[in-house]
């Protein structure tokens, strides 16, 4: 019996971090893809806007010379963006900051749900490699939890300190009963909280009853 159940506790962490892993490695593939497709092909245009600049310079013109600056800041802003997805803003100094950096494109992007933030003004010291895990949990469990269609649904989200034990909260509460069934089932959750168990030496379970998922982060 000890033997049966090694392996079947070893079968389940090695399904959660191969998922944890295949979701890494997406989101690295993508962001490669978005490097080649986007970033690269402004880069070219705004080389050749210039070159032709420094051929027609005697007939140079404010309009020209605006919708170029207009694509050097907005290759600059891409640049930005790209370097916060990489590694986010704030992740060495505060966790709390960068927990609400990550949402701050929620938030713009999705009106029709309900953020409710509670962070704490001040935070521990955390290591970056460690904060960077929590981080990636958490945009994990929203990417998983959150459907694309739209629809009105009210997140909770709470970082606090218990006894030396950091502890993030976060409650998705849903409109309808089938909505709920569905995201409640999904295997992905399981393999969140393995993924997290293993990563960070802490502990992660999720909670659902009254059409609402409550997932405990705690390390």
């Amino acid at each position: 019996m000890t033997i049966v159940r090694f392996l079947t506790s070893y079968h389940r962490i090695q399904q959660a971090l191969q998922w944890w892993s295949s979701r890494q490695s997406m989101r690295l593939f993508l962001e490669a893809e978005k490097i080649r497709e986007d970033l690269l092909q402004e880069s070219f245009t705004i080389r050749r806007s210039l070159d032709l600049l420094a051929r027609d310079n005697v007939n140079l013109s404010i309009n020209r010379t605006q919708e170029c600056l207009k694509q050097v800041d907005n290759f600059h802003h891409s640049l930005v963006e790209l370097s916060d997805r990489l590694f986010p803003a704030y992740l060495q100094d505060s966790l709390p900051l960068a927990i609400e950096c990550l949402l701050e494109p929620w938030l713009v992007s999705n009106p029709h749900l309900y953020f409710h933030i509670n962070m704490p003004t001040c935070w521990r010291h955390e290591s970056a490699d460690r904060s960077l895990i929590v981080l990636r949990a958490l945009e994990e469990l929203l990417i998983i939890t959150l459907p694309e269609v739209l629809m009105p649904i009210s997140i909770y989200i709470n970082l606090e300190e218990r006894k030396n034990i950091g502890e993030l909260i976060v409650q998705i509460i849903y409109p309808d009963t089938s909505t709920f069934i569905f995201y409640s089932s999904l295997p992905e959750l399981n393999y969140l909280c393995e993924s997290f168990q293993f990563l960070t030496s802490g502990k992660c379970f999720c909670r659902s009853q009254n059409l609402t998922i409550a997932c405990y982060l705690c390390w």
